[in-house]
């Protein structure tokens, strides 16, 4: 069956063999070792719990104002709970006054971007590059440099503090 996520991950493999056929490098998010991760729905509703896994697997999403890592302000990264791949930096990080965890850049290289029609809209939907676990959706309307509004849900993320 296809699906997003399938054509992800067969979109990754695709372009990692045109990449060894051209001669490219991995980018530094592509780290030696680095492989995708790919589990069975059993695997994954035994690594997640089961509101993680209605917003990774699933594509769905928590309700605004609840995540504990909404008004996290220390030095670190956030990282897809799925996989643990660093995908947002501390760096990005803003309130969006939305009630999800808002940034304005992701890691180069940690996500993926498919289009979301759902509920008769055309959104940009957020994915892990890893796993493939849905993380939340990119909007037009965030701060300077970038202008965008990488609007995530805290339940996909976990906080790495700096060392």
């Amino acid at each position: 069956m296809l699906n997003r996520r399938t054509a992800i991950r067969d979109g990754i493999g695709v372009l990692a063999i045109l990449a060894a056929g051209r001669g490219w490098t991995a980018s530094p998010a592509r780290a030696a070792g680095d492989q995708p991760v790919l589990l069975s729905d059993a695997e994954w509703r035994r690594r997640l719990t089961p509101d993680q896994y209605a917003v990774l697997r699933h594509e769905g999403t928590e309700r605004p104002f609840t995540s504990p890592i909404l008004h996290e302000e220390r030095s670190g990264a956030f990282a897809c709970v799925g996989c643990e791949l660093p995908v947002f930096s501390s760096k990005t990080k803003f309130d969006s006054r939305t009630g999800w965890p808002s940034f304005w850049a992701p890691v180069d290289g940690a996500v993926a971007e498919t289009l979301d029609t759902s509920f008769g809209t055309k959104r940009t939907a957020i994915s892990c590059r890893r796993c493939q676990g849905h993380l939340g959706h990119v909007f037009k309307d965030g701060p300077k440099p970038t202008g965008l509004r990488y609007c995530m849900n805290g339940v996909a993320l976990k906080f790495l503090p700096a060392a």
